[in-house]
């Protein structure tokens, strides 16, 4: 008997230590909804349809962007169509575009390049921070300065458009 009660009596004494040792685990199941008799539920229900509510609104306006996207698509697409049928030289669209997209890739090979060279990325900041202080300076700051640049940008308008 007394070899009965002693093991039951560890176990008695070492339960409680292990117990506080182990952090607490919470369960991660969702928590259930409260009883429908229990004087939370009037609030949580209140929630609920509130909630509802709202996700209808989000759905109504949802769809309803959608059909003014689906209908702008459209639209793009037919101009779109009817741009490349007026062109002339569409093998010449296509040779641009396609340089376009060679040039844009050569060009992200390089500037990986030049970030994988260690100090250089740092000193094109540095000179990037340095050009901006002096176009601040230079064009921004004073009143006389902005004049000239705005006359500027009007002459560089003019004579892309042809205008001039």
């Amino acid at each position: 008997m007394a070899a009965t009660a002693s093991p039951t009596a560890a176990t008695a004494v070492l339960r409680p230590s292990l117990a506080a040792s182990q952090p607490t685990r919470r369960s991660v199941l969702p928590l259930l909804p409260p009883r429908v008799g229990s004087p939370s539920s009037f609030s949580t229900s209140l929630k609920l349809s509130l909630d509802s509510r709202r996700s209808s609104l989000l759905q109504t306006r949802a769809s309803s962007s959608e059909e003014s996207s689906a209908a702008d698509a459209s639209e793009l697409f037919t101009d779109l169509k009817e741009k490349w049928d007026a062109l002339e030289n569409k093998s010449t669209v296509l040779l641009y575009g396609g340089g376009a997209i060679v040039a844009v890739w050569l060009s992200s090979i390089l500037v990986g390049a030049i970030n994988s060279v260690p100090l250089l990325p740092k000193i094109l900041e540095l000179v990037g921070l340095g050009y901006t202080g002096w176009f601040v300076y230079r064009y921004l700051l004073f009143k006389s300065s902005r004049k000239e640049l705005a006359d500027d940008i009007e002459a560089l308008k003019k004579k892309i458009a042809g205008t001039e």
